[in-house]
Order: structure tokens, then sequence, then C-alpha cells
């Protein structure tokens, strides 16, 4: 009997010792949840942004191996006012930019995307930090004389390549141009590859970005169409916002960039990093805000 009750003694103590061990444990683990992003980002002394190789928004420089473009700049310049001096970069296709926030394999979404009100839907977003038009990337002399969405009507065998992900789907469809028409690819360089060796007529992108593909390939023959004309969408003309996402329980991290944004964009501090980009005070978003593109019924990639 002593030697029965020693041992349900030993097994009570094992039992409050593992119980209160798991109550410590979960202690710690409530206390890491309720740690914010920021908090953890400040005490690693990094951030790890998502990109898609697409530049002039984000890249990485041949010359340095850095992350560079329109805004990872930025994003360092306003991480470095609130404590943080370095960013990791994540190469992603731009399709899966937010299944991959979503997941937690990154932080933040880096890569000049547009706010828009299906995106909102699945992310938050920072306040843009520019707004922009889009173009065409075509054959020299551009002979099917495409300068708009709409140049695809009614021409059932002339294909139009975009970015997969990209907002030009969007644009693509809203004008009616049928999907059997529409070609994805996984980036911008596949898509201008595609353009010169005619399997498809034009790649739809940004202003910049197409401009800046046809100026890298000086012996490609390739071209920007000349005059281009942006889509109107239910009475609105489609200009781009681009910010930064975030995933939506990270409300901290989400208002202390706002915060330095509203003072840093559009500074001539500002303007300087951004203009080796191709973007100038013409291309600055104004007072536009996140909430205000987010509740747009047709806004703009």
């Amino acid at each position: 009997m002593v030697f029965r009750r020693y041992f349900h003694l030993l097994a009570l103590t094992g039992t409050l010792a593992t119980g209160l061990s798991m109550l410590g444990g979960c202690s710690r683990e409530t206390h890491a949840k309720r740690e914010s992003l920021l908090s953890r980002i400040k005490a690693r002394g990094y951030i790890t942004v998502g990109y898609a190789d697409e530049a002039p928004f984000a890249y990485v420089d041949p010359r340095t191996g850095k992350l560079t473009g329109e805004s990872p700049t930025v994003l360092r310049a306003v991480m470095k006012k609130l404590g943080v001096r370095h960013i990791r970069g994540v190469l992603t296709n731009f399709g899966a930019l937010i299944p991959a926030l979503k997941a937690g394999r990154f932080d933040v979404i880096a890569a000049g995307m547009y706010i828009t009100p299906e995106r909102c839907r699945q992310i938050a977003f920072s306040n843009p930090t520019f707004a922009i038009g889009d173009g065409f990337v075509v054959k020299k002399g551009n002979p099917l004389h495409l300068h708009s969405y709409a140049d695809f009507l009614h021409h059932p065998h002339r294909l139009l390549g975009v970015v997969q992900g990209a907002i030009e789907y969007n644009y693509a469809r809203e004008v009616g141009i049928p999907a059997r028409q529409i070609r994805m690819f996984p980036d911008a360089p596949s898509a201008l590859a595609a353009v010169e060796n005619g399997r498809v007529n034009a790649y739809a992108g940004t202003e910049l970005t197409v401009r800046r593909l046809v100026r890298k390939s000086p012996g490609a023959n390739i071209a920007v169409a000349e005059p281009f004309h942006n889509p109107i969408i239910k009475g609105v003309k489609q200009i781009g916002y681009g910010a930064f996402g975030f995933r939506r329980r990270n409300v901290r991290l989400r208002r202390a960039v706002d915060k330095v944004l509203k003072t840093y964009v559009p500074s001539p501090a500002h303007l300087r990093a951004v203009k080796r980009f191709g973007f100038t005070a013409a291309d600055m978003p104004g007072t536009v805000t996140a909430d205000e593109l987010c509740k747009c019924k047709s806004q703009a990639k």
C-alpha cells in the first residue's frame, strides 16, 4: 500500500509538472503571438520582401548583386527611418506574390504592385508611392497599328501578351478582349521575347517597364507603341497606383510605414532616389490613399 501510494504521488507530481510546463509553454507562445511583426523585424535587424524580377520596380542589379528598383529603394529608406537597416529579397513570380505573402514566406511585398479592390480583399496596402499608366511593346514599325487594348477587338487572330497575375489581364478582359486572345507569361522578359519571335503581337505592361525593356534591347526587332491610349473602363481612365503589400493582421507595421511615407513621398530625397529608375514628379500619387483605391469599383500590374 505504501509503495502504491508512493507511486501515485510520483505520478501526480509528474502530471502537475507536465501541466505546469504546458502552461508555461502556452504562456510563452501566447506572448510570442502578441509580439508585433514590427517588433520582431526591429529585433533581428532586417525585413524580408517578396519581389518579382521586373525593372524598374524591383530587380537585382547584376553589377552589385543588390536588390534594387523603385519599391525596394523606397522601402529601404522607410525602414531605415524605423530603425531597420537591411532588407532581404525573396524572388517570386508576380502571380504568386500574394499567396506567398499570406503563407508567411516574407514580411511585405515590394514589387510595385498596384492597389486594386480585388487585391484589397486578400491583403492590406500602404498608401501609394507612384501613379503611372500602361504601354505596349510591338514589332518595329508597329505594322498592326496597335495603340490601345481596344485595337485587339474585332481582330480574333491578334494575340496580346501579359505577365501572369498582372493587372493588364484584367484591363484586357474588361475592355472585351476574349481570353483566347491573351497569352500569359511568368515575367516581362518572356513576354518581350514572345513579341520578337511573333508568338504574340504586343506585350502590355506598365509604361516604365516597356520603355526600359525596349531601351535595354537595342538590337531587337521591337519598339514601344507610340502613341498609347490607356484603357477607359466604366468611364474611368485607368492609372496604376503602386504600393507595398502586407498581411492584413500586421497593422502596426503597415501604419508605421504609412507614417514615414507621409513625409517621405514626394520629398526631394525621395525624388532623387527614384529618378534613376525613370520616376519623376509627374509620377507621384498626390493625396490618393489606399483606402480610397480599395473602395473604387473600377480602378487600375
